[in-house]
């Protein structure tokens, strides 16, 4: 098994990008949702509620992110904490009271333009601390604005299994880019990122963190944000997580045990 694809998405909810080679640290792949947009009292916004966010693109340098979208000039933020930027409350989930950088009025203009409402962007500079999920988590365990776990894997089996159900339903099939994974991986059966507790790629060392939960963003197209029925409505006739009916899952969350290094297209991918 190789892993064949690497995802970063520098803001939480906005288009993802391809790359050969990322950098790991504590919070998950360095790059990797370091910036969140936040409604006006912290809270934060994605696909869910705004589909219009598939829309914006996102590219990385060494020091900065940019934003472009149509009708909009791009915009250009420094990546690297800021210590005269002014500290705003956010939140994630059940994480709340999370110190974020606020990236400035201009920053603010820009995505509440790109999003249809007032809007802030935010960074996770050094005041930031967010720790994984107690029942899963161990000393050390810290991540970024992703939903709940530093890293998501999804096996190109397990996609082509579902694109076979779509196609007997007489349904389009659909591209990796729905389930917004950091990780893929090929040469495995369907479904086999689920039943590894521990796993390594290259040098760094994963554990599971438990089923992913699919929502209504895998039924919004990446391209165009247009939402449908699918893939949504064929996962849940095969899909339920045992221990949660209520549960549509697809891809396994992992939290890196091995805290620095490298992850390449092409390193090879062993349960441990």
């Amino acid at each position: 098994m190789t892993l064949s694809g690497l995802f970063l998405y520098p803001v939480k909810g906005c288009r993802g990008l391809p790359v050969a080679e990322a950098q790991v640290d504590a919070l998950g792949l360095a790059g990797d949702r370091r910036f969140m947009i936040v409604d006006l009292a912290g809270k934060f916004l994605t696909q869910r509620s705004h589909p219009r966010m598939a829309l914006i693109n996102t590219a990385l340098t060494g020091s900065t992110l940019t934003l472009t979208a149509a009708g909009q000039d791009e915009l250009v933020v420094a990546r690297g904490s800021d210590s005269a930027a002014p500290l705003r409350m956010v939140e994630v989930w059940g994480s709340t009271g999370l110190q974020a950088e606020d990236c400035g009025e201009r920053a603010a203009a820009w995505v509440s333009d790109a999003i249809g409402s007032p809007a802030r962007l935010v960074r996770a500079g050094t005041a930031f601390q967010r720790f994984v999920k107690p029942a899963k988590a161990r000393p050390g365990d810290v991540v970024s604005f992703a939903d709940a776990f530093p890293f998501l894997i999804v096996s190109e089996a397990s996609l082509a299994d579902l694109n076979g159900r779509l196609s007997a339903r007489g349904e389009n099939p659909v591209p990796m880019n729905r389930f917004r994974p950091n990780l893929v991986i090929n040469d495995c059966p369907a479904f086999a990122e689920d039943t590894w507790p521990r796993l390594r790629i290259g040098a760094v060392t994963f554990r599971a963190g438990g089923h992913c939960a699919r929502c209504v963003v895998t039924t919004t197209d990446q391209e165009s944000a247009e939402r449908g029925k699918e893939p949504l409505r064929t996962l849940a006739s095969y899909r339920r997580d045992p221990a949660s009916p209520g549960d549509v899952i697809f891809g396994q969350n992992l939290i890196h045990e091995t805290k620095t290094g490298t992850l390449r297209v092409g390193d090879a991918v062993m349960p441990v």
